[in-house]
Formats: structure tokens, sequence, C-alpha cells
């Protein structure tokens, strides 16, 4: 398996976006929860200062993190069908069987047709 993981530079200063989630609390407040990192949350009187507290948050956590992209190669395996494919290429029957397969398909488009 291979494995490969992609670093930022640190002169450059890319724009991230996460998803948030807003829940209005039974208290008035409004927390703001950065999704896929439920620890890291904004709480403010409004949706505003909610977001502003948490991305306050999560830009002190990434003064000591960073974020990487990870990718992964699959390991490449056999289509499961393949297995079968040409089984029957040598059947001295299959070309009869091809026939009735298409006698019937064309039975059941006459049919539909006349629908």
């Amino acid at each position: 398996m291979n494995l490969t993981v992609k670093t930022i530079s640190q002169t450059t200063a890319p724009k991230l976006t996460y998803d948030v989630l807003i829940e209005n609390q039974q208290d008035g407040t409004v927390k703001a929860i950065l999704l896929g990192l439920p620890d890291c949350q904004g709480l403010g009187n409004t949706e505003t200062e909610a977001i502003e507290q948490l991305s306050h948050s999560l830009q002190t956590r990434l003064k000591t993190a960073k974020i990487v992209t990870l990718e992964i190669e699959s390991l490449q395996t056999e289509h499961p069908w393949m297995k079968f494919a040409g089984m029957h290429k040598d059947n001295p029957l299959f070309a009869e069987v091809l026939e009735y397969i298409e006698a019937e398909r064309s039975q059941i488009d006459l049919e539909n047709e006349t629908k």
C-alpha cells in the first residue's frame, strides 16, 4: 500500500472551509460546533458571536497543529466477475443460448411496442 502525505508550505496561507453546526441552547445562547472536531466549539449570545469564538478557538488550536491531506492508494485487486469472463466461449451450445436470448428480447420488445 502506498501512502502519501501532502503538507502545505508555511509561507502560503490557504483558505480553508469548514462545516459548522449551529445550536440554540436552552439558556438563550448559541453554540457553534466544528463538524469533525466536536471539541472545537464557540459559545456566544448570537450566532455571529458563537462563530467568532469558534474561529478564534480553531486558530489558537492550529498554532500548535497542522492540517495535512492524506492520500492512500488502494490495493489493486481483480474485479470479482473477471474470473467468469469467457468461461463459456468454447461451449458448443453457447451460440444457441445467445440466439435464444436474442429471440426472447425481441419478443419482449414487440410486446412493449404494442402496449
